[in-house]
């Protein structure tokens, strides 16, 4: 079911999780420590949400490959290996200190600031905050409360998983496209890094911007 779609009118404290226990298999490599412009992916990510969070975790099973990086987060290993994106969010909004949690993945080098600021006040009466461009959702560029915990449990016990599987029995408010041009006319936000030609695109999108 859907929420109202009326504007922001509250400040919430939400924690941050970063999503990076991917074997990055269709790339060939860890993707969160691609470095753009001598910035590793995942410090961009870590960057960009600090301003909107004062908790971030970061879902990962090898944590010691960041150890150089010294990043200030809190990271959280899958509570079981090898389920995929859901379990990422399940372990890190299970151990977020706060109700909701702003869930990105690490290879999403164009966040942008001002569009999470303007999502993280519609969860006050949501359980589930996700932007909708068409009829594509972007479950890893999200809000999710804890009411969703036990809905994600029941998916994964049945070894289910679809993101969006458990929406219909939750409060979601679907940030439209016309929303999200106000902050992000490109869609920039949701690109991310899943095969080469995906990263030599976040590249010359970059130095286009460095030159304009």
């Amino acid at each position: 079911m859907m929420a109202s779609r009326g504007e922001p009118t509250t400040e919430l404290p939400v924690s941050a999780v970063i999503l990076a226990g991917g074997k990055s298999r269709r790339f060939g490599r860890d993707k969160s420590l691609l470095e753009l412009a001598g910035q590793s992916l995942i410090e961009r990510a870590v960057g960009r949400l600090a301003p909107v969070s004062d908790e971030i975790l970061v879902v990962a099973n090898e944590p010691d490959r960041y150890e150089a990086l010294h990043l200030p987060v809190r990271f959280v290993a899958d509570r079981v290996r090898g389920m995929g994106s859901l379990m990422g969010i399940y372990s890190g909004l299970s151990a977020a200190r706060h109700r909701f949690a702003l869930v990105v993945a690490c290879d999403m080098p164009f966040l942008s600031e001002s569009l999470l600021r303007y999502m993280i006040p519609l969860a006050d009466g949501s359980d589930v905050v996700i932007p909708r461009l068409g009829q594509m959702l972007e479950p890893l560029h999200a809000i999710y409360g804890k009411t969703c915990l036990p809905h994600m449990a029941k998916l994964l016990d049945r070894h289910e998983s679809k993101i969006t599987a458990f929406f219909e029995d939750v409060r979601v408010r679907y940030v439209e496209e016309h929303e999200i041009a106000r902050f992000d006319p490109e869609h920039l936000s949701f690109l991310n890094v899943n095969q080469p030609e995906d990263w030599r695109r976040v590249q010359e999108i970059y130095a286009r911007s460095e030159t304009a």
